[in-house]
């Protein structure tokens, strides 16, 4: 078959990037009991620290150390467990609202670098996809692979005396991701019925995202606009290098692209031999991840050191698109209303940003979730936007996200993802780099062009207000101690009991007295009256007692009663309304 009569990105039919039958379902079957058999002791684990005999005793208190444990435990489970199970780790690293703080961050140490297929397993495959024995449509071929993960192998050749590179899907992996795939959905139900209420309905959506990451993951076609798309987006810079694409060598299991060499951009001691100014290098690669999350919607959503790297004159190389996020223009608007909020110390206009971009419901008690929002702003307030640390910052937002029902829609996991990962690069390269001065240089001058004027003198009237409040603060704080010094210093305390507890515990101290009083009093009554009297005591004494009791018990249910702001309690009230 000759390029011209082979269709562009062509491959097999969606039913076998899908694959179905006797045999996904037999490995599925027993897939769920090989899946089951390695999460039992998490299960035991998870029900002791409920009941700490299981079925009777009081709940287990959970260290940190203890969930660092467990999530150790995970990671290797995982890995035991294969591709899917590898890629499912990495989307949960990327999920806060999921998971604890951790999980998230032993997780995000998953790599899926994988023992390579042999090469008798992938040169029948590579033929068929692309129609012809290797030696007919490649000048030449290494069967040795360059890379490999879990789900695909890199192998270098020559095409039409140009150097590329052939990624190729490793053989039956979609029938054993498939069968994987439908584990997970049947665990996912007990899953859910199991964890806290705030976390329920982020674990029932979760199977189902993961599943069209994961499936998008392996369309090698997909992969192949999405390296079209961005590299088109910059076709016209100098310093920003992205492979082309053969779209004659690539079908949705195989995709043929130029190959663009480069140091790996974590090789310090390599850059610094070829000259190359780091502080500039994390500038523009901070610039260029910009660009394509707020400006043009499309991004490279994998930035480890792995997939980035730079050539001499310090242009950046992007590497493998297999993991990609699209954002629409109203998120994008959106995420930077939240970047103007942390700039301006805006709690409201936080929220307002969160629920426009579908991380916070929008019923949800907005009391509530000031005071958690407010948490993380206020450890800031004060200081010059410049001195944040963006590993701070998104450390306090997570511990948040899993204490309270937000979710993050998958495409701003990702952007938390890049975030994360990308903040590890910038300093490795740079240590004193602060992402957040560059989110705010940009916010002040490409911000959306209607606004940009506004936002530039919202955020330089709090940048110049924290600054007169560093000012100000020193001379008051010398003159505090000089009081101190003299002896002079007055302290006065208000406290406050806005749940009233002053008062229930007072009370519960009276009924407490007269339950007290009530044994001896019916004591006496017997001895001295008559029956009619000393029943009535005795029945004063036990309703008393009652009282408190149920104060107690009230307070429990009160401790416990499901979030109302889960979208099952949204659903719920919703109904009633009804």
């Amino acid at each position: 078959m000759s390029d011209s009569q082979r269709p562009t990105g062509g491959g097999p039919s969606s039913d076998t990037r899908h694959p179905t039958g006797l045999r996904v379902t037999l490995r599925a079957l027993w897939r769920v009991l090989v899946v089951g058999w390695q999460f039992v002791p998490f299960v035991v684990a998870w029900a002791r620290d409920r009941k700490r005999f299981v079925v009777v005793g009081r709940s287990r208190s959970v260290s940190s150390e203890d969930r660092t444990r467990r999530a150790r435990r995970l990671k290797a489970t995982f890995l035991d467990l294969g591709p899917a199970f590898i890629k499912l780790g990495q989307m949960l690293s990327t999920r806060p609202d999921a998971l604890p703080r951790e999980y998230i961050d032993v997780l995000a140490e998953l790599q899926d670098k994988v023992p390579p297929d042999p090469w008798d397993d992938i040169e029948p495959l590579l033929e068929r996809e692309l129609g012809g024995p290797l030696s007919e449509r490649f000048d030449e071929f290494d069967t040795s692979p360059i890379s490999g993960a879990s789900l695909g192998q890199v192998y270098e050749a020559e095409l039409d005396g140009q150097r590329v590179a052939v990624k190729v899907l490793r053989p039956d992996i979609r029938e054993r991701v498939e069968s994987d795939l439908r584990v997970l959905s049947t665990l996912t139900p007990i899953l859910t019925y199991g964890a806290d209420p705030a976390q329920a309905f982020t674990l029932e959506n979760l199977t189902e995202e993961f599943a069209a990451t994961i499936r998008r993951e392996m369309d090698y076609a997909h992969e192949a606009r999405m390296l079209h798309e961005i590299g088109e987006s910059f076709a016209d810079t100098d310093d920003v290098a992205i492979p082309d694409v053969i779209e004659s060598h690539t079908t949705d299991r195989v995709v043929t692209m130029s190959y663009v060499d480069g140091v790996k951009i974590d090789d310090v001691a390599r850059l610094e031999e070829l000259g190359v100014d780091r502080e500039r290098l994390v500038q523009r690669l901070e610039e260029v991840y910009i660009q394509m999350i707020v400006e043009d919607g499309r991004f490279h959503a994998d930035p480890h050191p792995g997939n980035l790297a730079v050539q001499p004159d310090g242009t950046l190389v992007f590497y493998d698109f297999g993991m990609t996020g699209r954002l629409g223009a109203r998120t994008r608007e959106q995420l930077m209303e939240f970047y103007v909020g942390l700039a301006t110390d805006d709690v409201e206009r936080v929220m307002d940003a969160f629920v426009a971009m579908g991380a916070l419901d929008p019923m949800a008690d907005r009391e509530v979730m000031r005071e958690a929002f407010e948490i993380v702003i206020k450890q800031f307030r004060g200081e010059d936007i410049s001195e944040y640390r963006i590993e701070q910052l998104v450390g306090e937002f997570e511990s948040q996200l899993y204490e309270f029902p937000m979710r993050l829609p998958q495409d701003l996991a990702l952007v938390v993802r890049v975030t994360t990962v990308l903040e590890g690069v910038c300093r490795t390269l740079d240590p004193e780099f602060d992402f957040i001065e560059v989110i705010t240089d940009y916010v002040m001058e490409q911000g959306a062009t209607d606004m940009s004027g506004a936002l530039r003198e919202e955020i330089q009237e709090t940048v110049t207000q924290s600054a007169r409040s560093t000012v100000t603060a020193l001379p008051r704080a010398e003159a505090a101690l000089d009081t101190v010094a003299r002896d002079e210093l007055v302290l006065e305390a208000i406290l406050e009991d806005s749940d009233g507890l002053a008062r229930q515990m007072a009370i519960r101290l009276l009924l407490g007295i007269v339950a007290a009083a009530g044994i001896p009093v019916a004591a006496f009554l017997f001895v001295t009256t008559t029956v009619e009297a000393t029943a009535f005591a005795v029945a004063g004494t036990v309703i008393t007692l009652g009282v408190i009791g149920w104060s107690f018990r009230r307070q429990r249910r009160a401790g416990l009663s499901t979030p109302q702001f889960t979208r099952h309690e949204m659903r719920r009230r919703h109904e009633d309304e009804r």
